[in-house]
């Protein structure tokens, strides 16, 4: 706790040092001051560009989309005055616009930028995240100022999921070619509720509410989001009064349970963790290495022990809360007996420190996670124990994420992902075999035809029976050439000044959480008590 303190005092010293005018206490609003907001989160984003996937999923504040989600994950309508319609052939969607949005900048927003910003996401010289997602789209037309009609090669039943992504300023950002480098990823122009104020790299991110936005503007301003990577730390800091509210592991919010003032407020989630396996790893590429391994992982106890209950074991990337998808029956059982026995069959013997070996290949693996994240650092270990009961020897390594990237094809890795809106999203990326190694989708290159087919047919399935056979079998692959160790889904805990209301509004949340995902994804709703 001390090193926490410590940590604490220097990032607040920071704060100060670098931006004499941004927030630096918490609690202002139940203490009858100001009506500012500070958050704690564990990271920043690495931008704030929608066309390079920054909250693709209508959660953010500095932009608006064509289409929001509402407290039940609906979708409704924002830039757009409906939601719309396909076509009878499934190929057409015509979305007619407010024409009453302007920029930050006093700019008119129009057809046109969104023809660009969509067109941008599919030019493959941008390299875009979330091209992937929209390979269905054949062409974006404005056909006026206030009309823009989406044209797909073929039927992509989400489709409509994909327009609550954030437009961007055709006028700012038009004949962009260093897309990595723009400035505009950290000085954005948007549309939306927030306009930013300033960025300290590793420390805050200001936000303020946008005088002449359309909807009206938010009360609750302004918005710091204060980062602090340590979960110790980040608990310190909202014990210190310095946070008005916080994203936390459940262990480190039980301390708050009872503290007045403050609500510990726990989402649904679709958010998953995992162990990534690389296929030319010379243990975890052997098939039956990853089955023993998927037997022998305790996910009960994981839930129990390391989530202290804030949470439900998971067997795959389809979470339970997508009823319609989710296949029960490729759920496993705890059982080390067997995972021995599958080891023994496919040759790897025990030897005299109780590690099995193969062809002098020992059954050793390094499980990588990012340092300062305790959640993945105790379930890591938890899957070490509970691999040494098998003969597998794993070592837990706590890395920056420079330093693990390199290492993503040869090392398996500690990974969090999920969706809660269409299992397609995030899933097709992660293991069809078209995106081995791209980075962070499907980094241990896993390349299994049946799933790559299963992904196939629930991507271009139109009927909902159609979908749902194909999701099902994707689940029933999965479990039986598994490329990770899925382990659990989280609930996503927080802390919460309650001198706040609207932050009671509950979403289930996708795995992004923290900036942009949280109680405080309706932030521009808020408004202080008393």
């Amino acid at each position: 706790m001390g090193l926490g303190l410590v940590l604490t005092a220097a990032l607040v010293a920071g704060c100060s040092a670098t931006d004499p005018d941004a927030p630096t206490g918490g609690s202002s609003a139940a203490a009858g001051g100001s009506e500012g907001i500070v958050i704690g989160v564990g990271s920043e984003p690495d931008h704030l560009n929608p066309v390079l996937g920054y909250a693709p999923d209508g959660a953010s504040r500095v932009f608006d989309s064509l289409l929001v989600r509402e407290a039940d994950l609906s979708l409704a309508p924002s830039l757009a005055t409906s939601v719309p319609e396909p076509s009878d052939d499934g190929l057409t969607y015509t979305v007619e616009l407010r024409d009453d949005v302007v920029f930050h900048d006093g700019e008119p927003l129009t057809a046109d930028d969104v023809v660009f910003t969509y067109e941008t996401v599919l030019d493959p010289s941008v390299a875009s995240p979330l091209a992937g997602d929209l390979e269905a789209l054949a062409e974006v037309v404005a056909l006026d100022d206030t009309t823009v009609e989406f044209r797909l090669e073929q039927p992509y039943v989400p489709f409509p999921e994909r327009l609550t992504l954030g437009v961007v300023p055709e006028h700012v950002l038009a004949g962009t070619t260093d897309w990595d480098g723009v400035a505009f990823n950290r000085e954005p122009v948007g549309s939306g509720p927030y306009r930013l104020v300033s960025w300290t790299a590793g420390d805050s991110i200001v936000l303020e509410a946008n005088a002449d936005y359309w909807d009206g503007a938010p009360e609750v301003t302004p918005v710091t989001f204060a980062t602090t990577g340590d979960d110790q730390a980040r608990a310190a800091r909202m014990s210190a009064g310095e946070l008005d509210a916080a994203v936390l592991p459940a262990r480190l919010a039980e301390q708050f349970e009872d503290v007045e003032g403050l609500q510990v407020q726990r989402r649904a989630t679709a958010d998953y963790r995992g162990i990534m396996l690389p296929q030319e790893h010379p243990v975890t590429g052997d098939l039956a290495v990853r089955q023993a391994l998927d037997l022998a992982v305790d996910r009960e106890a994981m839930v129990d022990g390391v989530l202290a209950g804030a949470g439900e074991p998971a067997y795959g990337p389809v979470a339970p809360s997508l009823a319609d998808f989710y296949e029960p029956t490729a759920e496993r059982t705890h059982d080390p007996a067997a995972a021995e026995q599958l080891l023994t069959d496919a040759g790897w013997v025990l030897g005299e420190d109780d590690v099995r070996s193969r062809d002098g290949v020992r059954a050793e693996l390094t499980v990588m996670y990012p340092a300062g994240d305790t959640v993945r650092e105790q379930l890591a270990l938890a899957v070490a124990t509970d691999a040494r009961a098998v003969g597998v020897d794993v070592t837990v390594d706590g890395l920056s994420w420079e330093a693990i990237e390199p290492r993503m094809g040869t090392d398996a890795l500690v990974m969090g992902f999920g969706s809660p809106y269409d299992p397609d999203f995030v899933s097709y990326q992660l293991f069809h075999s078209s995106y081995a190694g791209q980075g962070f989708f499907n980094p241990g290159s896993y390349d299994n035809p049946a799933v790559d087919q299963a992904l196939d047919d629930g991507r271009t399935a139109v009927e909902g029976a159609a979908r749902q056979e194909a999701y099902s079998r994707l689940q029933t692959e999965l479990a039986a050439d598994p490329p990770w160790l899925f382990l659990t889904y989280l609930e996503h805990v927080y802390v919460v000044s309650d001198g706040w209301s609207g932050s009671d509004v509950e979403q289930v949340e996708p795995h992004d959480h923290g900036f942009n995902a949280g109680p405080w994804w309706n932030l521009q709703d808020w408004s202080a008590q008393g």
